[in-house]
């Protein structure tokens, strides 16, 4: 159970730290890229562990440190999509109001 805290903690701050890089960090809310982090490692931890991956000699890394790496990846890749598709909707919706 201590890799779970250190990986959920982990990919908590690694989500601040994406959404705190990204320029366009006030198209969406501080909690998403987090959340979005702590839910992908916790996930990835829970089928790692359940496959067995966390017990044997050699692999005993792989549910410390992969369910992070996905986490701050998913992380960023939510960033990157939601960032651009805010932004184009946002300016979309302000070019209609403004050729009224």
């Amino acid at each position: 159970m201590l890799s779970l805290v250190v990986v959920v903690l982990a990919t908590v701050a690694t989500g601040f730290i994406v959404w705190a890089n990204d320029k366009r960090h006030g198209k969406y809310g501080i909690a998403l890229p987090a959340g979005v982090s702590a839910a992908v490692g916790t996930l990835s931890w829970i089928a790692f562990i359940s496959a067995g991956l966390g017990y044997q000699p050699g692999a005993t890394w792989i549910p410390w440190i992969l369910p992070i790496v996905l986490g701050t990846a998913a992380a960023a890749g939510v960033v990157v999509y939601l960032g651009r598709t805010r932004t184009k909707h946002d300016t979309a919706v302000m070019t209609k109001a403004l050729r009224l």
